[in-house]
């Protein structure tokens, strides 16, 4: 009986240990920071310029600070680069099982002022989280991860 007790002991504090570990570690192995060696217009210049010389597409800049500015709400500086390479896309687009992560397309760049005036570069873990789903969103999210961090290189420290 001793015995049944230690090793439930053991397998409850194994699985609180689990658990702490996830909830302490997943964001940063989910979400990726870079310090940017550049101010923030230059930042997101020279990040536009790396898109555009990847074959890459921008749809959309969200500028965050203009739009809370609306709202009667002052934040520093925030813009979010949506970013896309069509023929990765396509490989998720195109099949039923795979469109589940279509909720994280396009690939996402945030560029963002803190109050300590450095200038940060975030964006989602790509391949890591590729590697959560497996088969073709694997491929196509480390294709993604992998080239979003070539561009995104011209501006870390």
């Amino acid at each position: 009986m001793e015995r049944i007790a230690f090793i439930a002991i053991g397998i409850l504090l194994g699985v609180l240990i689990t658990l702490l570990i996830i909830r302490y570690k997943a964001p940063s192995l989910m979400m990726m920071e870079s310090k940017s060696k550049y101010s923030f217009d230059e930042t997101v210049n020279r990040i536009t310029a790396a898109v555009e010389s990847k074959g890459w597409k921008m749809p959309h800049v969200h500028d965050l600070q203009a739009t809370m500015h609306k709202h009667n709400y002052e934040v520093d500086k925030v813009k979010v680069l949506e970013i896309c390479k069509p023929s990765i896309a396509q490989k998720i687009l195109s099949r039923d099982t795979e469109r589940l992560v279509s909720n994280l397309m396009p690939c996402r760049i945030s560029v963002y002022e803190k109050s300590d005036g450095q200038v940060y570069v975030s964006r989602l873990n790509s391949v890591k989280m590729g590697g959560v789903f497996g088969g073709i969103i694997k491929d196509a999210m480390s294709v993604a991860g992998n080239e979003s961090e070539e561009m995104i290189q011209v501006v870390a420290q």
